[in-house]
């Protein structure tokens, strides 16, 4: 760790700019001959943020690793085939949808005796991963950093945009990794956290007659979701799930033991994304609650956990290119399920582009990724679990066209018979319209009201922590919620119906929200008419609470062709 510097006022902050004949709104218009700037690979952090203070000696001396995107050749045309809902194989997709091998050397070889150390390539040529010292990147790249603290992270951070010589920046379409205090956020929501978080003193709504029940079981939520009965577990199957850390051993066993779920440890396969000896923090929960879901909804499949070391979105970015190599490697790895989100205007449209090129790959290859939608409601704030006096709006991951977006509901069971009393879309919910992707073809008609962008979110189910999952952490019994357990839950299901369709001579299910938007109405998920995420309203058909709605597995695995 570096050393904090002290603290800078405003004034101080703008001598350290104009010392440097430099300011953040110049610099991002202002473009060298011979030079490639890259604009939109920083964004201008909130004004809530915390501070801002010269580089020490330490900071200077700090390795970051960044991440540089490359050019993918026939782009237009993977995206055309996608849209038509084309499978392409493991084959085509890396004669075809690669980068330049030459000009991936060519980056490579000029990266290297300018201090960066190369820590990941990806063996289709569109992605380097290297680290350098601070001083290094500001040299080489022509940014300015400074030690800025936000949302209780400090870190050494660019203040003003990247930029190569042409030569070898032509063929980059992104640079990833210069501002890592901007993280993405981990959507889960403890019982004592319930309720719609917003205004000053961001105090829980409480619900006794949900608060006071014991925790919902899994075969509770199988048999209100209609897949008590299915005959299938998974198995076959293989979730990827995409987290920071691992979940501890005895956690899960216990969760199964207490489940009655015929669950091994050799069900569960661990892999840490930056090598097998770098460290990883203690678990917090959010692996822990992902791993025992979507293994006890799917008890059949494998749990294949990513390890990415951390939020920043250069980890979550190395993490995706792992899991979609091994994907093209392996069968049955059909689902990935990612708990993560971060507001869209806070992660940078370089990022955006490079990551809806992954999502891309694998919604290509068949794989639906399902990204939990969000915990604030319409208005996420930056730290994603309280309300924000903004204008309404969606997170990415959850908004890529490429990804299932799944949102959360309420439910009510007659405990005593599994029967659902009610469902409704759950106040925190996140849904709403993306301002940085249009409509995708299949969502086109969805929302009829709404502006013709990409619609948050596609399905949903429970997420209220009222009464919320069971969870095993930390040897006892953890109330949780939050639509990071609607996800993994989503991936569970997905699995089973893999299975049933093998098992039933029919063709893999591939990208699944295609094909329930082409579904008739209400066939195989249940519509959910009641609640509010804050600015919206759930209603008859698609409503940016809950999507299309909570599956009936026993209907949908009949319906879909």
């Amino acid at each position: 760790m570096f050393k904090k510097s002290k603290r800078l006022n405003l004034d101080a902050i703008k001598a350290i700019l104009i010392g440097a004949c430099i300011s953040p709104v110049a610099l991002a218009g202002q473009s060298d001959a011979g030079f490639k700037q890259f604009d939109n690979s920083i964004v201008r952090l909130p004004s809530s943020q915390s501070g801002i203070a010269a580089l020490s000696n330490d900071a200077k001396s700090r390795k970051l690793e960044i991440h540089f995107t490359l050019k993918t050749t026939n782009l237009e045309e993977l995206e055309a085939r996608v849209a038509r809902g084309e499978i392409i194989s493991s084959q085509e997709m890396t004669e075809k949808y690669s980068g330049s091998k030459a000009q991936y050397n060519q980056l490579l070889n000029w990266l290297k005796p300018r201090g960066f150390q190369i820590t990941q390539v990806s063996a289709d040529f569109t992605n380097i991963y290297a680290k350098a010292s601070v001083a290094d990147i500001e040299k080489t790249l022509g940014v300015k950093m400074v030690v800025v603290t936000y949302q209780g992270r400090t870190e050494p951070s660019a203040i003003t945009p990247p930029k190569l010589p042409i030569e070898v920046g032509d063929s980059v379409i992104a640079i990833g990794g210069l501002q890592p205090v901007i993280q993405a956020v981990k959507h889960i929501v403890t019982r004592k956290q319930s309720g719609a978080m917003g205004g000053d003193d961001k105090a829980p709504v409480p619900r006794p007659a949900f608060a006071t029940q014991p925790t919902f079981k899994v075969n509770e939520i199988l048999n209100a979701y209609g897949a008590g009965n299915l005959g299938v577990s998974g198995r076959g199957e293989r979730i990827a799930i995409l987290i920071d850390t691992f979940p501890k051993v005895t956690d899960l066993q216990t969760f199964w033991q207490k489940g009655g779920l015929p669950i091994t440890l050799d069900r569960v396969k661990v892999i840490n994304v930056q090598g097998s000896t770098a460290p990883l923090s203690a678990p917090d929960g959010e692996e822990t609650l992902d791993v025992e879901w979507a293994s006890g909804i799917a008890p059949g499949a494998e749990i294949r956990v990513y390890a990415s070391g951390s939020l920043d979105y250069d980890a979550l970015d190395r993490a995706l290119d792992t899991i979609y190599s091994d994907a093209q490697k392996m069968d049955g790895l059909n689902q990935v399920s990612i708990s993560l989100g971060l507001r869209e205007d806070l992660v940078s449209p370089d990022e955006i582009k490079a990551e809806h090129i992954k999502f891309l790959r694998f919604q290509g290859r068949g794989i639906t990724v399902f990204v939990s939608s969000g915990d604030a409601g319409s208005n996420p704030d930056a730290s994603g679990h309280a309300r924000s006096p903004d204008p309404p709006q969606v997170e990415y991951q959850s908004s890529d066209p490429s990804t299932a977006a799944v949102g959360g509901t309420t439910l009510s069971l007659d405990r005593s018979t599994g029967r659902v009393l009610s469902e409704t879309g759950w106040i925190d919910s996140g849904g709403g319209v993306s301002a940085s992707f249009p409509r995708p073809v299949w969502q086109t008609s969805a929302g009829a009201t709404f502006p013709g962008k990409r619609l948050v979110p596609d399905v949903s189910a429970v997420a209220d922590p009222n009464p919320g999952a069971f969870v095993w952490f930390k040897g006892k019994e953890w109330p949780v919620g939050g639509t990071s357990w609607s996800a993994p839950m989503w991936a569970g299901f997905s699995a089973l119906i893999g299975e049933w369709r093998r098992a039933h001579g029919k063709p893999p299910l591939g990208f699944l929200p295609f094909t329930l938007y082409k579904l008739q109405t209400g066939l195989g998920v249940r519509d959910i008419t009641k609640g509010s995420n804050g600015f919206y309203s759930a209603g008859v058909g698609w409503d940016p609470v809950t999507g299309l709605g909570v599956p009936d597995l026993g209907e949908l695995v009949k319906s879909i062709p």
